[in-house]
Formats: structure tokens, sequence, C-alpha cells
């Protein structure tokens, strides 16, 4: 089969590797028929997430029919049309039952203590193939399935796999409730979507910080107010659009790629501190492979981080979903500390939130697809990934897709309406 595999830093390809099959009572196999590029997969290719294998299948997003399931698997059938979470769990131990499915007793080969395991990512996440391949093995799949109504299009499902349910837990991080006024910085693809989350969530006003052109606008035709961090300091910014206050609640959607402002006052703030800034790319990211300006990991990997706990007013709320990856050792913490603010972060629990957001999809109170910025087939994946990388404009989420047989097509989950949150989809 067809698949996006990484084989060093700076260095993917598009190979044939042999199809996946059943190893575990508790394994499907899935036929994909959409996936995407997410920004975690860029971590691997610019050196900024270690610990990968040669020849790993990337990809943790993923739409598909189910082909066959292993004798334990009693809740689906081949047929089924399905949505996988980005993040593996058991459902049985403590911490799946409490929701906490990303800290899964069971799933990762490295035992209680080694953390979340995705798909297509280090040996350290679990050493699992990913999903940017025509078929893949999903383990624990009666609870790594999410089903699908036909009213619920393959455009619309693919953005539920992750960025969305991601979404969904950085509003809950940061504590978003009724009247809240609260900043997203970054709007990358999971920054999007946050934006409805926040309002799904409670939120009165939502204020978006980002230096790109279209990124800002696509914030805009979602009616957020925009701040582009190379026309003005956000500091500042936020703090003007909140009478000097900042604001209630953060939701920081960038992580350890943060880029400095190209110009503008910000840029001639943080200039003294560019040196710092050399010093935590380098620790973050001590192997790269840059080809041109493809492949270059971000240039300010704390910055997203101070401007969200400097944003914010005292008392209030940071929630993290922007990757930082375990070498990361700068935060600003003893501003944090003075300003008696909540931290939270951490891998979101996919399973926990998805289910929800297929329903909200499918009776029509969310539409995701606004989001999807570009469709590329198989063949153009590494292309793909090289656009996605350098933040071309018009390049925010881009969808893969694999497969005609079996998708819904886009636009065709327009007809939800009252009880369509029933997931007795027409098998295949």
């Amino acid at each position: 089969m067809k698949a996006v595999v990484w084989h060093a830093v700076g260095d993917i390809r598009l190979d044939d590797v042999p199809e996946p099959k059943i190893q575990d009572p508790y394994d499907a196999i899935v036929r994909i028929t959409t996936s995407a590029i997410c920004g975690t997969d860029l971590h691997f290719v610019r050196g900024t997430m270690p610990g990968m294998r040669e020849g790993r299948i990337l990809g943790h997003e993923a739409v598909g029919i189910v082909k066959e399931v292993g004798q334990g698997v009693r809740n689906f059938r081949a047929g089924d049309r399905v949505v996988v979470p980005s993040t593996v769990a058991c459902g049985t131990c403590s911490y799946c039952r409490a929701g906490y499915y990303a800290q899964c007793d069971n799933a990762n080969p490295g035992g209680p203590q080694a953390g979340t395991v995705f798909f297509g990512g280090p040996e350290a996440a679990g050493g699992l193939d990913g999903l940017q391949a025509e078929y893949a093995r999903i383990p624990y799949a009666h609870v790594g399935l999410v089903p699908l109504p036909d009213t619920v299009d393959d455009a619309q499902a693919i953005l539920l796999s992750d960025i969305y349910p991601t979404s969904w837990f950085g509003a809950r991080l940061a504590e978003v409730g009724s009247g809240d006024t609260v900043a997203i910085v970054g709007a990358g693809p999971v920054g999007q979507a946050a934006v409805a989350c926040a309002r799904l969530q409670g939120a009165g006003r939502v204020i978006v910080v980002d230096g790109l052109a279209d990124r800002l606008e696509l914030a805009r035709r979602q009616h957020a107010e925009t701040v582009d961090f190379n026309a003005e300091d956000p500091v500042e910014a936020v703090r003007e659009l909140t009478g000097g206050i900042g604001v209630d609640r953060v939701i920081d959607a960038v992580g350890v790629d943060a880029q400095r402002p190209s110009r503008g006052p910000a840029a001639d703030t943080l200039g003294e501190q560019n040196e710092q800034f050399d010093h935590e790319r380098d620790q973050v990211a001590p192997e790269r492979n840059p080809d041109g300006d493809t492949w270059v990991p971000g240039d300010a990997p704390s910055l997203a981080a101070r401007w969200s706990v400097q944003m914010v007013a005292k008392a209030g709320t940071v929630g993290t979903i922007g990757v930082y990856p375990p070498q990361v050792q700068h935060y600003p913490f003893g501003e944090a500390f003075m300003k008696n603010l909540t931290l939270r972060n951490g891998n979101c629990n996919h399973r926990r939130y998805l289910p929800r957001l297929v329903s909200l999809v499918a009776s029509g109170a969310l539409d995701p697809t606004p989001l999807i910025t570009q469709w590329s087939g198989a063949q153009d994946a590494v292309e793909a990934y090289r656009m996605f990388d350098r933040r071309e404009a018009g390049w925010t989420k881009v969808a893969l897709g694999l497969s005609d047989r079996g998708a819904v097509a886009p636009g065709m989950g327009e007809a939800a309406g009252t009880g369509a949150s029933t997931t007795a989809g027409t098998q295949e």
C-alpha cells in the first residue's frame, strides 16, 4: 500500500509498504478514506520532537471504513464508517474510566509511567505506525473507533479526529465560561477550531493572535477579533482591547514552533532576546536538516508561552495545547506565579470529547468544514507537507483524500437535522 513514511529529520517520502494485519483480538484494520496533515507531524520532520524510528508511517488523523476486526471487538463490523481518535487508550484502566484517555496505563508498551500513545509518533509515544496510509491497524478498536452517521461527511469528520477535540480540550483547560474574554494565541488549525469551541463553552469575546494575513482573515470570517503580531505588539494590543486588564482566559495553540515577529514594534522589543531564543532553539532541536525555507524549526520556542502569560489578567487561566516536547525547559513560571495564574496543559483525551462533537456536527450545531483550506491526493502528499510547513497562504489545514470508495463526499453531510445524532450510518 502507499503511505507517507518518515526516514530522517528533513526526509519524508511516499513509499510502498506492507498492509497491516490483525495482531491482537482487540485490533481492527481500517481502510482510510481521508487523512490529514497536522502541525504535530511537522515536529518530526523539523527535528523538534526526537525519537522517531526510520520507516515510521506518519499521521494521526483519519476517517475510514472498517475492513476487519479481531474477535474481541464486539461493537464494530466490516463496512462500518468510523473516525479514529488520535490518541490510543484501552478503555478499562482507572485513567480511561475517569476520562483521562491520554494517560492510559495499558496502551504504551513502556508501562504506566511512559505517557501518551498516538499514531505515527516516536517510540516513546508507543511506536505505532500512523494513519497517512491506505490501511491502518487500530489497537483497542472497541474504544479507539467512533462510529459516524451519514449526516457527517468526510470533510467534517476528519477535523473531529484531532483538531476539534484538541481545541475543545484547550477551552476546558483554560476554564472558559459564560461571558469570558478569551485570547487564542496561534491561528493555525487548532487555533481556528478553538474559536468555535470557546464560543460553544460560553466565551463572550474571542481575540486571535497570529502573524499570517490569511490565517487572521480566516479567524475574522469566524467573527473573532484579530491581532497581527507583525503589525503591533500583541500584549499591548490585547490589553488595549480589554481596558488595560488583559483577557480572562488564554489558549496557547502554538507551542514550541513559535516564530519571532519579522517586523513591527514586537520585533523591536524582542530584538535583545534573540540570543536567548537561539539557545532555546538549539536545545529544542539539536538535530536540524532544513531544505531552504522548508523543515525549519520555530525560532522562538518560548514566545507563545511568554505572550500567553503576559496577556492574561491577574488570577486568569492559561490552557496550553500547543506541543511542548520533554526537552523544553523554558517557561515564564515566575511571572505566572506573581500574577496568581492557573496553568493547565497536556495531551488531549480525544475519546472523551469525540462522540459529543460528532453529535454536534450531525445535529447542525457545529460545522467544521470551513477550516479545510486544501485537499490533496496521496501522490501529492509530500509536496502538501512542504506547502503546509512553509505556512504558505491558503494552506492552513490540509486533508489527504486517500479513497473515494465508501467516503461521504464534502457537502453531503449538510442534510443533518433533528435526530441525526444517531451513529447508525449505512454500511459500504
